[in-house]
């Protein structure tokens, strides 16, 4: 499998990894690859399936725009988003790449298909550029969840790029252990030396911990950050508020479970960033990106670990590792298999990370990731008006607590269980293409039609 940690872990902005990371990146890339850009006349995108259907309440037409424009996920100031869009719309017209002027409006360059979805994945976009002598250039890509893109067609490494090989490759959890019980490492240790077939140790650990203070930086943002979420439905931000309340109580009378309550917390500020358009790391995806820094953060300062940042390291690593499993077997796209495999995959990687970080066996952290899918199989994505925030802001504050029930579980056994991970991604992948479509992020069932607000009749 030629999947890395950077791969699962990117850093960008909300509110969607599959409706707003990957087509900025697509809309970029398409520019790119089309050479020359100095006779384009025009340029249109089409989006289809899910990103027509909640593609507004996901960002994805301002997404499209801003690649369109030259930005990237990683680099784009969120605080300057809307600015730029604004000046865009009054002045007509895009500088593709940041360079080339085009005519350019919302409501003729950019199109929804509702009603229509390309044959490969549920998130399908096409582009299409104009050049003066009349020649058009016409392609398709996908966005198949966390980030990932793919063009129509497109075979061979991640987003394109050359596959390398591995001293430990596995399409399966059997694989890993098998490589595991032969050599004696840990999942984590396995992981760390596939990915040095990429980059030197020292880029390895600069990288994962960049992921880290940016997923610490987030939350602590999102605990500080009150007011109103955009979108038209008038959600609160809540974390802040009950932090405020959690710290200001009572310790005489404090309980046992605060710890997780404060979890929850640390997960439900992280998809207010999301769901405000602020800096987050996809974790698989946008949607479930508040669980994994919940339970890292538990980690760092409940669990006392002796060496935090080798435990930071090993338990992302561990992580990835369950991350690329789900996305190699079942997918981690809430519009191909609902939200099981976004909050579900989520939970199960940061079990597995938070045993690998206190130390324990492979079989362990195997254990621990079964524990956090199967728990979430056949769970729907139905976000209420296509925006990332009901149910999904509190989805991931549970899902946070749960990744740390599966992983005390998973602990306190022996590594020994009836259901194998790869049995519960595969009836995951099952479950996923038995559901019906309206329950997989088109907003036509389940949540998004049950519950009606004027400002949900709005959006």
């Amino acid at each position: 499998m030629d999947m890395s940690v950077f791969d699962l872990f990117k850093i960008g902005i909300g509110p969607s990894s599959s409706h707003t990371v990957g087509p900025m990146v697509a809309a970029r890339r398409f520019l790119v690859d089309a050479g020359p850009l100095d006779d384009v006349v025009a340029v249109e995108a089409a989006l289809y399936g899910s990103l027509a259907l909640t593609g507004v309440g996901h960002a994805t037409d301002k997404a499209v725009i801003l690649g369109l424009m030259g930005e990237t996920p990683q680099h784009v100031d969120p605080t300057q988003v809307d600015a730029m869009l604004a000046a865009a719309e009054q002045q007509k017209e895009l500088k593709l790449l940041g360079t080339h002027p085009v005519p350019f409006t919302r409501a003729a360059n950019l199109l929804f298909h509702k009603s229509e979805t390309l044959p490969e994945h549920p998130n399908g976009m096409r582009f299409t550029l104009k050049r003066s002598g009349g020649s058009v250039l016409s392609k398709v890509y996908y966005s198949v969840g966390g980030g990932f893109i793919r063009e129509e067609g497109e075979t061979g490494g991640i987003d394109g790029r050359p596959a390398v090989e591995l001293p430990y490759p596995f399409d399966t959890m059997a694989q890993l252990l098998e490589h595991g019980k032969r050599t004696g490492l840990t999942i984590p240790q396995m992981l760390r030396a596939n990915e040095l077939m990429r980059v030197s140790e020292d880029e390895l650990n600069a990288g994962v911990d960049r992921i880290w203070h940016v997923m610490r930086d987030c939350i602590a943002h999102g605990l500080e950050t009150a007011g109103q979420l955009p979108g038209g439905l008038n959600v609160k931000r809540r974390a802040a508020g009950l932090w405020l309340q959690a710290k200001g109580g009572d310790v005489a009378n404090a309980l046992p479970h605060d710890a997780l309550h404060q979890v929850s917390l640390y997960a439900m500020a992280v998809n207010e960033e999301n769901a405000a358009g602020g800096r987050v790391v996809t974790a698989p995806t946008n949607g479930a990106a508040g669980i994994i820094p919940a339970v890292l953060r538990y980690y760092a300062e409940d669990c006392h670990p002796s060496d935090p940042v080798k435990g930071v390291r090993e338990f992302l690593l561990t992580a990835a590792a369950i991350g690329m499993l789900c996305k190699r077997n079942a997918s981690i796209s809430g519009a191909e298999i609902g939200c099981q495999g976004e909050v579900g995959v989520a939970c199960a990687m940061a079990a597995a990370g938070l045993v690998a970080a206190l130390g324990g066996t492979n079989l362990q952290i195997e254990n621990a990731a079964e524990i956090g899918i199967e728990h979430h199989l056949g769970m729907t994505c139905d976000p209420i008006g296509g925006l990332v925030q009901i149910p999904c802001i509190e989805r991931n504050g549970m899902g946070a607590v749960k990744a740390i029930t599966a992983a005390s579980l998973a602990l306190k056994g022996d590594g020994t269980h009836f259901v194998s991970l790869d049995d519960v991604i595969e009836t995951m992948r099952q479950t996923g293409a038995d559901m019906q479509v309206k329950y997989k992020e088109t907003s036509l069932g389940g949540l998004a039609i049950h519950v009606v607000t004027v400002n949900h009749a709005a959006c």
